[in-house]
This record gives C-alpha cells, sequence and structure tokens, in this order.
C-alpha cells in the first residue's frame, strides 16, 4: 500500500492559488502572500497595535460593547489572495482546502501562549435549505482536522440554526445584526464547558455572538471563536 509521502511523489498536487505543481494545497509562495501575521485584539481579532495585543489589551469597540464571546483566533486577513481560497471551499467544493485552512488556524493557537485549548469544538451550523443545495457544511469540514490536530472533540449537534436566515453577505451592515438574532439554539451539552466555535469568514462578527449568545443561554462558560479569515475593518 503506498504511503501518502509516496503517493503525492506518484501524483503531485497542483497549487489552489497558481497552478504550480507542489507538495500540498497551497504552494508556498503563495502561503506567503495569502497569510499575513497581524497582532490582533483578542476578543474580535481586529487589528491592534503590538503593545495592545501583547498586554491582552481589547479594542476599543469591545471595551464599549463586549461580544457575548470571549476570544478570536483568526487564520489570516480575509483579502485577496486568501479570499479566493475559501470561496473555492464554500463555493467550489474544493475539500481539501479544509485541512489546509485547519492547519493555518492551529499555527495561530500554538502562537498565542494565553490561548487555552476548548474542551469541544462547534461548528457554525447552516441552515438546512443551505446545507442541502451546497451539500456540506465548510465550518464542519475545517473542525475535523481541526480537531485532530488539536486532540479536542468536535461536536456537531451541539448547536443549530433554527431559523433560515439571509446570508449575511447579502445585507448592509445594520440588517447584519437583526437577521441572526435568535437563529441559533444549543443543547444542554455544553454546560459548564469553554466552547471553541469554528467557521470559515468573520466580517461584523454578529453570526459568531449569536452563537455564543445561545451557547451561553445553554450554560456554556466560555466561548472562543476559531475563524479562518477576518475581514479587515474598512
Amino acid at each position: 500500500m503506498f504511503s501518502l509521502r509516496l503517493l503525492a511523489r506518484v501524483l503531485p498536487s497542483s497549487c489552489a492559488l497558481c497552478g504550480q505543481l507542489c507538495a500540498g494545497v497551497v504552494c508556498d509562495g503563495c502561503r506567503g502572500d495569502a497569510v499575513i501575521i497581524r497582532s490582533r485584539c483578542h476578543r474580535c481579532a481586529n487589528p491592534l497595535p503590538a503593545a495592545d495585543a501583547a498586554a491582552g489589551r481589547a479594542c476599543g469597540a469591545c471595551v464599549a460593547a463586549p461580544p457575548a464571546f470571549e476570544t478570536t483566533i483568526a487564520g489570516a486577513d480575509y483579502q485577496a489572495p486568501l479570499d479566493q481560497l475559501v470561496l473555492q471551499l464554500k463555493f467550489g467544493g474544493v475539500l481539501p482546502l479544509a485541512a489546509w485552512f485547519a492547519a493555518l488556524l492551529r499555527d495561530q493557537v500554538l502562537r498565542q501562549a494565553r490561548a487555552d485549548l476548548p474542551d469541544v469544538l462547534v461548528p457554525v451550523p447552516l441552515g438546512r435549505r443551505r446545507l442541502v443545495e451546497r451539500g456540506f457544511n465548510q465550518a464542519l469540514e475545517v473542525a475535523r482536522p481541526l480537531s485532530r490536530m488539536l486532540g479536542v472533540p468536535v461536536e456537531a449537534q451541539l448547536a443549530a440554526r433554527i431559523v433560515e436566515t439571509a446570508p449575511q453577505s447579502a445585507l448592509p451592515p445594520l440588517q447584519r445584526g437583526t437577521n441572526v438574532c435568535a437563529a441559533f439554539a444549543a443543547t444542554a451539552g455544553v454546560r459548564g464547558l469553554h466552547v471553541g466555535v469554528v467557521d470559515d469568514v468573520m466580517t461584523s462578527g454578529r453570526t459568531l455572538d449569536a452563537v455564543a449568545h445561545a451557547l451561553k443561554q445553554a450554560g456554556a462558560l466560555r466561548v472562543s471563536n476559531y475563524v479562518v479569515a477576518r475581514t479587515p475593518p474598512k
């Protein structure tokens, strides 16, 4: 039986961005262009001056209106060329990218000494209609390999989307909060746990805030977000 290393030599893959042959899903050159390490607010992962981030300070927005979650770890900014990889997974079904994104998140977790691992990982759930249309939940596809990398179990059934909502990306910012308000529910299986919520993109943070609120209502002690990409503020 071929080993995975030997199989990669016999059947090399091509970079999902530039198309050149490489050992993985994305070549080293494109990874360097796509992944920029930033100092971030520990709560919402928006950019923050290095001194403030090192001291564990939150950004002004999180101080003024604290979200229901305590921490957000982002793999990279949602901007070119990484945004194309996210779209390839989400709408193109390029599932091998899920493990690449999980490794990106794992690397960010390891860089943050203060980041306590959660007790369980929960992917942001899709509505039934969108799940049928897409055929998979991209957040769950990232959560599965991330679970193996961190040694933290993933339990998709602990949260559900109970209201079919319009896509957040299709709405103006002021409507995103009301769109997902009360859209999620969680089970009592999260009571007393530190829950890690996995998603592909965080923009306004309204969806993750709604998920965290549902988890806290069900008794979760703490909620941390693990997002592949964070949309930079405009």
